[in-house]
């Protein structure tokens, strides 16, 4: 009776807990839409799954094509905004892309969980409800459709369908892509070839005979290596030599373009590409972007520029800023590693974060996403994908035999008897399904932590001092709350993008600003003294209400001089912007009655704006 009692009391708490306790994470905020995340989806799901989210959240998401791949595939771009709290260009952007390279399948998936997850937490999550009220996402999952639908449709390996598919003769001979590698055996793989001799220069890993290692110096070996399953197709005597496109997607932007001969993959010119074409037409047209991220596989790698080594390095201020970033990232991505692209990986010339940060003054990042340490979590020896003897032990293992087939013979038509085997597709650089959404979700996370990070402006103070009669000092303090400028330091050195600026103008319509003179040509703290025509206020008529004398920054409030700029001094441009959890400090000398508005502009934050008395506190 005891043990009945008790297990009758051990089911009753059960299933109050049940009552509380969610069965799946995601229960806790659902979703209007089961978009699981145990599997990769090609183009055609990609897009279904991006439209029905789109369709669910019509108050948070719009859809639209921004253009056409070369198969004519649309590239899809996903807007995440809450038009209640203002249009998106009027605040500031976060932009995300992901498979440029098509054989980079799951750098779609983590954008998609990125929408999905938000969309969910809206009204839910106050930190992400606030996210989504004060800035904008725009998301393009898929740069490359054409290589992603190549990749998910066609046998391949882990590493082929990386580029576009506008056909490239990649060997000179005057065809185009005749001569790639063959499915010999019908398995819907691309796999490794390899040849029986006892001279080759490869035997069998002594740790598991279905690995092959390269022999020592005098070592008797058993097999030649041929490469990827293939004929000479068009008869050349070189195999696989020239497969379906032949270029990089992600070396076709203009900052440090170099052509082929110097940048494999480069092009013709810089965006020559309808898929990168259509990218830089919206980015440009976008300004309010202030943070990018790019994702690709594999490596466990949060990248950042310079590409090259002869670029120079970034300004301090913006590298203290990457900085944050970056290290922060490490933390919530275990086993990534925030790296300098030239310095800790290769030269890139015509990289995609090049030209958003070096060209357009956008912070930016390439994650690379999954490494082999992920494996059995711990830290390997081997590099980015783990060593073969790890990959083999994780097939057998956690995917019971389904990444790694077994050689077995065949004719091959030149090389005679071969043997036809190794690592399918879904290995090395893809991972498993039972991993991909922690995967999205940590770099989801980076990327909420990295907009989180653009600036946010407030008037921190105003001061009014009466210094006779209807003369006035007007002294405003305004302040970035966030580690992210307005301006980045590189953008304001080399005068890349649009410039902030603040100005002061009466409250009312009537009222209208005269411009004066002031005597200094100084420039002080990225305020230019020399400002340009202002077609909405001539100074040369007299007008009523608030007179602007002189204005100008200061460096402080204590003891920098007041230097007023030359020309029309109501508005002041601000090159450097308000730098990441700094203020900046402006002052003018007004005349008239009444009250004036000052208002700060950036392309890369949300407007504010402070109505001010003239009047004795």
């Amino acid at each position: 009776m005891t043990k009945f009692r008790t297990l009758t009391l051990v089911s009753a708490l059960v299933g109050m807990l049940s009552t509380f306790l969610p069965a799946r994470a995601e229960d806790f905020h659902p979703s209007r839409v089961s978009i699981p995340f145990d599997h990769l989806y090609d183009f055609d799901e990609m897009t279904k799954a991006l439209r029905d989210l789109t369709n669910a959240y019509p108050e948070l998401l719009t859809m639209q094509s921004i253009g056409r791949s070369f198969e004519g595939r649309d590239l899809w771009l996903i807007t995440l905004n809450n038009p209640k709290t203002g249009p998106d260009t009027a605040k500031p952007a976060m932009y995300i892309d992901g498979n440029i390279h098509g054989n980079e399948v799951q750098a779609a998936e983590v954008p998609l969980y990125l929408l999905w997850y938000l969309t969910r937490s809206y009204g839910k999550v106050e930190s992400l409800t606030k996210l989504m009220d004060d800035y904008v996402f725009y998301v393009i999952p898929m740069v490359n459709p054409d290589g992603r639908a190549e990749w998910f449709a066609n046998p391949n390996t882990p590493d082929s369908a990386r580029t576009g598919m506008k056909p490239t003769d990649n060997d000179n001979d005057g065809q185009f892509d005749e001569d790639g590698p063959d499915d010999l055996d019908g398995d819907g793989q691309i796999l490794q070839m390899r040849r029986r001799n006892p001279n080759g220069r490869w035997k069998d890993n002594p740790q598991d005979a279905r690995l092959m290692v390269p022999c020592k110096p005098g070592e008797p070996g058993q097999y030649d290596r041929l490469g990827l399953e293939g004929i000479d197709n068009d008869g050349d005597g070189l195999v696989n030599e020239d497969g379906r496109g032949g270029y990089d997607l992600n070396r076709n932007w203009p900052t440090d373009w170099q052509p082929e001969h110097i940048q494999f993959g480069a092009s013709e010119f810089p965006l020559s590409h309808p898929e990168s074409r259509a990218v830089a037409t919206f980015i440009e047209k976008h300004p309010n972007i202030a943070a990018a991220q790019a994702f690709h596989n594999a490596g466990g790698m949060i990248l950042r520029g310079p590409g090259a080594e002869y670029t120079p390095e970034y300004p301090r201020p913006d590298v203290a800023v990457y900085d944050h970033l970056g290290q922060k990232g490490q933390e919530m991505l275990p086993f990534y590693r925030y790296m300098i692209s030239w310095k800790d990986l290769y030269t890139v010339h015509g990289g995609f974060i090049e030209w958003t940060y070096e060209g357009l003054g956008i912070f930016s990042f390439t994650n690379e996403l999954w490494t082999g340490d992920q494996m059995f979590n711990k830290k390997s020896e081997s590099g980015f994908f783990g060593r073969s003897e790890d990959m083999i032990k994780f097939d057998d293992l956690l995917l019971f035999g389904q990444t790694f087939k077994p050689w077995k013979p065949f004719k091959h038509p030149v090389y005679g008897d071969v043997e036809i085997g190794g690592f399918v597709k879904f290995s090395t650089r893809v991972p498993p399904g039972f991993m991909l959404a922690e995967l999205c979700h940590r770099n989801a996370a980076f990327c909420i932590f990295h907009a989180q990070a653009m600036p946010v402006l407030a008037f921190t103070k105003t001061d009014v001092i009466n210094r006779g009669a209807d003369l006035w000092q007007v002294t405003v303090e305004v302040r970035n709350n966030k580690i992210i400028p307005t301006v980045a330091a590189h953008a304001a050195m080399h005068g890349v993008g649009g410039r902030d600026y603040i100005e002061i103008k009466p409250t009312t319509a009537a009222a209208t600003t005269q411009v004066a003179s002031a005597t200094s040509v100084r420039e002080r703290d990225g305020v230019r003294a020399t400002q340009p025509a202002d077609s909405t206020a001539a100074p040369s008529r007299e007008r009523a209400g608030v007179k602007v004398i002189a204005g100008g920054p200061l460096a402080d409030a204590f003891h920098a001089p007041f230097v007023p700029v030359e020309h029309q001094p109501h508005r002041l441009w601000v090159d450097y912007g308000v730098g990441g959890e700094q203020t900046r400090l402006f002052r003018w000398i007004v005349s008239g009655s009444g009250s004036v508005e000052v208002t700060y502009h950036s392309d890369k934050a949300k407007s504010i704006s402070t109505v001010i008395e003239l009047k004795t506190p």
